[in-house]
């Protein structure tokens, strides 16, 4: 099916207004749409999370970063219209031929295809659960919750008229963040072109975490018998986490870089990586996109087949519970789903290491 127009459009606005992970996954889609639009300016309304991934996205002209008050989940930003008003205004002066509004199952596209129609942009593309009037000059049929979103960001497009050729996702990692990477390691004492493992401890929420002290038992555990060193990353906010397990894991080969780089810095690390250790996280999917073995602790909070990596060799574990998935920020409970071993985790890191061959996922079964 094609929408009118819609491959017509010289200037088009890409709408993904979520974190890291959710621009990762977002790859295949602008890629498919650079290749449909070769003469368009393609611009990209992000977060200033989001913004980050940008350089590691090649298809993008230009990026619009804001924080929007219809995706604040603490309920934090002040009330403020003219906030929205500007952006309106911004949008406008832009003359956006068109707009595609990529959401997760949970979210709604009627606020910012709102948002685009007040700004005068012609053709506005969303996937929706309710009845959200001519908002959406496109309204793409509403896709099952369990729909990985990578396939979700693709039929958007498809449901409009653009070809997509490949569905995998890609990074293109600069060359000035591979290079300042590469100092990076060297000044902590790490060989960038050696093996080594990367840990990223960090997610979005806590609900999401592995436990700080396991996974340092686990990155012990797999560089006393990999002879590997371990690199632990993460961002600014997540420092004393990083500083936390490199102390646990005093007398290893282990340091710490958390907050010390870019978002397309972090991805070059990744990708010089022999086998990165990580929670359902941004890491997981720049891993996946840079095809780099991974070891995932999954907790309970969302389903696999939503998030999980396609491309890259990879084990995801957690514990089967009642109450999966339960999409919380934080666990009412203990986090039973994340009770897994230390040495459980380590021991797929080194089959991974090692070379064995796995399913696209592992989950253990409940104790």
């Amino acid at each position: 099916m094609r929408a009118e127009g819609w491959l017509d459009a010289r200037r088009l606005l890409v709408v993904r207004l979520d974190n890291v992970g959710d621009l990762v996954l977002l790859s295949p889609a602008l890629r498919a749409l650079r290749e449909a639009l070769p003469a368009a300016e393609i611009t990209l309304l992000a977060t200033p999370a989001g913004s980050q991934v940008a350089p590691l996205l090649p298809w993008v002209d230009d990026v619009i970063s804001r924080s929007v008050v219809w995706q604040d989940a603490s309920g934090s930003m002040a009330f403020d219209p003219a906030r929205e008003q500007a952006l309106i205004k911004t949008l406008r002066a832009r003359r956006f031929g068109a707009a595609l509004i990529f959401t997760s199952f949970s979210q709604s596209p009627l606020p910012p295809a709102y948002v685009c129609y007040l700004a005068g942009i012609a053709l506005r593309a969303g996937e929706s659960k309710e009845f959200g009037g001519s908002v959406l000059s496109h309204a793409a049929r509403s896709m099952p919750d369990d729909t990985h979103q990578a396939e979700r960001n693709l039929q958007l497009i498809e449901s409009v008229g653009f070809a997509v050729r490949r569905r995998d996702l890609e990074l293109r990692v600069p060359s000035l963040a591979l290079a300042d990477a590469d100092i990076l390691l060297h000044r902590h004492g790490v060989d960038p072109r050696a093996p080594f493992v990367l840990l990223a401890p960090g997610a979005s929420c806590a609900a999401r975490r592995y436990d700080a002290a396991r996974f340092a038992d686990a990155a012990r555990i797999v560089a006393e018998q990999s002879g590997l060193p371990v690199v632990v990353a993460g961002s600014e906010r997540e420092r004393l986490l990083a500083d936390q397990i490199v102390a646990r894991m005093a007398g290893a080969r282990v340091a710490s870089i958390a907050g010390e780089t870019t978002i397309p810095e972090l991805a070059a690390v990744i990708g010089r990586s022999a086998l990165v250790l990580a929670n359902d996280s941004g890491p997981m999917h720049i891993a996946d996109a840079l095809r780099r073995p991974m070891v995932i602790l999954f907790s309970g909070t969302e389903l696999e087949r939503q998030w999980e990596p396609r491309s890259a060799p990879a084990v995801l574990l957690r514990r089967e519970t009642p109450c999966s998935p339960c999409y919380g920020f934080t666990c009412p409970y203990e986090m039973q789903c994340l009770d897994i071993a230390p040495a459980e985790v380590a021991a797929a890191a080194l089959r991974l290491l090692a070379g064995a061959q796995s399913a696209p996922y592992q989950r253990l079964a409940a104790a």
